[in-house]
């Protein structure tokens, strides 16, 4: 597999640099830069040959990391992808967004700095989309099962695609009013040309499904259940937590999840700009506090300044978490 010395001839750990903040504050691109192909080669030949890879167990989809870390070293993208597809069906969406439990898990990261485990798998799938490696795999077979799947993020979007390889001859997804991004859409398309016609999938947006009989819900729960042969609920965290504290009814505080969607739409090319050509939610001109340090939280940050805040604040709730393992789990320096 590895190579064994590897991790002693290369031990630093390099990622793309970051675009100046001046520039990728005014739009809403990549922040990375492009990541040179030798150093990504570089950083995979520091996967060692450890016996037991804990990476797996750190990976909550069980990626075959060791496997296209070895494949991206020798220069055999066309075979890495094919590894990392074997358990990852969007790894376009993990090599961005995953917070990469694999890394603390990297053998390696005992006396060295982990694997860039997160960004090779960025860059297998990312050179796979410019080859062409990356299409539909249409069943060889249609078994007549019907699987609704209800929202189409990055959770929704693998059931969408599994089923039409498991050669199921419908799929239909119902999109939340958050639209999907380019990458979104591109696998959307994916899973719809996957069933050969006149089979396919119907990925149709913009509904409510309840399980009550509720005004403004346009299929209720028993109604799926009844048309469908399976129903797959992958409608995301739509349901905010509220913060019980004096002062939240006062207007200008929001919850993310109003906040978040008008800046995606306006991405889109959406119609909701008001007169004053802004979202209904702006934060153009203010003095910004965000609670919350998550994923979410990282969200607005990033949207607060494109949109032209005058000041930010962002107040985490959790415990700072530790910049280095500890010092129970580093390797002690061999006297």
């Amino acid at each position: 597999m590895a190579d064994p010395t590897g991790f002693l001839k290369y031990t630093h750990r390099e990622l793309p640099k970051r675009r100046p903040v001046e520039l990728r504050v005014r739009d809403w691109n990549e922040v990375y830069e492009d990541f040179d192909e030798r150093i990504v080669r570089r950083q995979a030949t520091r996967c060692m040959d450890c016996g037991i890879p804990f990476c797996h167990n750190g990976c909550p989809l069980g990626n075959l990391i060791p496997e296209w870390n070895d494949l991206v070293r020798r220069g055999r993208w066309r075979d890495a992808i094919e590894r990392l597809h074997a358990t990852n069906n969007f790894p376009d969406f993990t090599g961005r967004l995953c917070p990469a439990p694999c890394e603390p898990a990297c053998v390696l990261g005992i006396n060295q700095d982990p694997v860039t485990i997160k960004q090779i798998e960025l860059e297998i799938i990312d050179r796979a989309f410019e080859e062409g490696w990356v299409r539909p795999l249409p069943p060889d077979r249609l078994t007549g099962k019907t699987v609704a799947v209800v929202g189409s993020g990055p959770a929704g979007l693998p059931p969408l695609s599994n089923p039409c390889r498991s050669q199921r001859d419908r799929l239909r997804a119902r999109r939340p009013h958050r639209r999907p991004a380019a990458l979104r859409d591109s696998r959307i398309q994916d899973g719809k040309a996957s069933p050969q016609p006149p089979a396919g999938t119907d990925a149709t947006g913009g509904h409510r499904i309840s399980h009550q009989r509720q005004r403004r819900v346009d299929i209720a729960a028993d109604q799926l259940r009844a048309e469908f042969d399976a129903v797959v609920l992958a409608g995301g965290a739509t349901a905010w937590r509220e913060l019980p504290i004096p002062g939240r009814e006062l207007d200008g505080i929001h919850q993310a999840m109003e906040y978040l969607p008008w800046a995606n739409r306006v991405q889109e090319g959406d119609d909701v700009l008001g007169p004053d050509g802004q979202p209904p939610i702006t934060a153009k001109g203010k003095r910004v506090v965000i609670i919350g340090g998550g994923d979410t939280g990282a969200d607005c940050l990033g949207t607060v300044h494109r949109q032209g805040a005058i000041s930010v604040h962002q107040f985490e709730i959790m415990p700072r978490p530790p910049d280095t393992r500890a010092e129970s789990t580093r390797g002690q320096p061999i006297p």
